[in-house]
């Protein structure tokens, strides 16, 4: 499947990053994402090392390196869709170490962080996947999918009105949008979405689910 990050034209210059019913949206994200990063399996006792920072904007990356780290990511892509996280999170440490505007390795990093319930570290890769790709949906829904779990509801749903915003045709946004309006109390917004959602998806039975819930 080809990828929804373009490796080539990412902004060379230092974006400002925008600040899981969790369950639920844990298998948006890993199972139905069009990143296709395939299934991430956690190793929740395997203590792993913090996201490195980006580069300043007036570090310069070589061509040499760019290539380099999507070779880096590549590989890491494949290691996470047969499992092998571990070795996926050093190919993607390495890939943006090499190339720190590498959209595509923080949101396969992100994904292993979240797999390994490390959601701070995962909300600041989605936060660089989004900035340097910001029409994208999935860096918004993942970070929804943190948020959540640590208890950040709000900041879930700001991200879910932006994913909607970006990719209106997504099913997915919509049904996780239905849920976090229905947890916030907002009958009217999580009926709304899930509409949408079963507009765009008819047997989506999640989005059928608690469209009958509220009442919509």
């Amino acid at each position: 499947m080809t990828s929804p990050f373009s490796q080539r034209g990412l902004p060379r210059r230092r974006r400002i990053w925008q600040p899981p019913l969790a369950a639920a949206l844990t298998g948006i994200v890993l199972g139905g994402c069009s990143f296709d990063l395939g299934s991430l399996m956690p190793e929740k006792d395997k203590p792993q090392e913090a996201p490195k920072a980006a580069a300043p904007a007036e570090s310069a990356v070589s061509a040499g390196n760019v290539t380099e780290a999507q070779a880096h990511t590549a590989k890491a892509q494949s290691l996470a869709k047969s499992g092998e996280t571990a070795a996926a999170l050093d190919e993607f440490n390495r890939a943006i170490g090499l190339d720190p505007y590498n959209a595509q390795a923080h949101y396969g990093r992100a994904l292993i962080y979240q797999g390994n319930n490390q959601h701070d570290f995962a909300i600041a890769d989605f936060s660089a996947a989004s900035g340097l790709n910001p029409q994208k949906a999935e860096p918004l829904l993942g970070r929804a999918n943190s948020y959540l779990a640590l208890g950040k509801v709000k900041e879930a749903a700001a991200d879910l009105d932006e994913a909607s915003e970006a990719d209106p045709n997504n099913a997915q946004v919509w049904t996780a949008r239905g849920q976090v309006y229905e947890r916030l109390g907002d009958k009217a917004k999580a009926a709304a979405s899930y509409t949408k959602a079963v507009a765009l998806r008819p047997r989506d039975e999640p989005a059928r689910s608690g469209l009958a819930r509220v009442g919509g």
